[in-house]
Parts: C-alpha cells; structure tokens; sequence
C-alpha cells in the first residue's frame, strides 16, 4: 500500500492566525494529487487547547494561539475536507507525531507500506519533523516529500528543510 500523508493543511496556516501565502498557493495541487492518488490518504492536524497552548514550550517561543481544537482555524480547508473520514486525521500536539508513527505501524503488519509521501505544511517545522520520524521507524520505506507541495515558513527555511530531509535519505521529489 502506498500512504499520502497530508500534514497539517489547517485554516490557520492557511489563512489564519499564522496564515502563509505559500501554503495558500499549494492547495489545489495537494487537491490535484489526493483525487488522483491510488493509495491511502491520512491527515496530521495540530491540536492545541486554548487554555493550556500559551504555557506549553512552543506556546512560550511562538505565543500565537492557533488550530485550537474545535475552531475554523483547526480544521482542515475546505478543499481537502472530501478526503477527510473518521479514521485518517491523526491530531498532534506538537510537531511530530508518536500516534502517526504507532499507526502506520499496525497498518504496515497488516499490509506492507510500500511507500510514504509527505506534503503540506510547514516545510520547516512540521514536515520535517514527521519526515525524519517516519524514517527513523521505517528505514526501509521510502519516505518521499513532494517539495513543490510544501509550504515553508519562509522560501530560505524550506530550502534548508529540504536539503537536511535529502542528507537523511529521504526521497526529494
């Protein structure tokens, strides 16, 4: 089975609270490439909670409330919202993603991952950091990142995103 996982493609990075124009510019493509998919399809989506994420370690370095659990800022956009079932959205915390790792887990014992392709945002952040766990659990998986649909915080910080992916043999498409 081959795996897209869709990371983080939230309201808030898009046109939110931390809103990219990079990201903007991406959705219709990972849309392009979720319908024509022939695999399955799975969602990070960072979760924080409104009274809890300002004293959290990344609410204190990036004190931003954003994707509060329950907001419009939280949800998927509406694009990719067709593609969305009970079973594919993984909420995280933080930036990487234990529960996506135990997932993939148990799908790869019952059916063997051939492969697993990364987009969305942020390239820098999020992206990278489920990437690298990705490979660390799954060495012998590839683990590819469509860079053209991805979204940095900014063009210099994907870049380095993507070339620290590629010095860890991970697949840069």
């Amino acid at each position: 089975m081959k795996i897209l996982l869709i990371i983080d493609m939230q309201n808030d990075f898009v046109s939110g609270a931390l809103k990219n124009v990079s990201a903007a510019k991406i959705v219709k493509n990972i849309e392009n490439k979720a319908s024509k998919f022939k695999g399955k399809i799975f969602f990070t989506q960072d979760t924080h909670d409104a009274k809890t994420y300002l004293k959290t370690q990344e609410g204190k370095l990036l004190p931003i409330k954003h994707c509060i659990k329950g907001s419009k800022g939280w949800k998927i956009v509406d694009p990719l919202q067709k593609f969305i079932n009970k079973n594919n959205v993984i909420q995280k915390p933080t930036f990487g993603s234990k529960k996506l790792v135990e997932l993939f887990n148990k799908l790869n014992k019952k059916e063997k991952i051939e492969s697993i392709t990364l987009v969305g945002t942020c390239t820098d952040i999020c992206v990278i950091s489920n990437a690298i766990l990705l490979k660390t659990y799954f060495p012998e998986i590839p683990i590819i990142v469509e860079q053209k649909l991805c979204a940095g915080t900014s063009v210099k910080n994907h870049n380095a995103a993507i070339l620290a992916m590629k010095c860890s043999q991970i697949k840069i498409i």
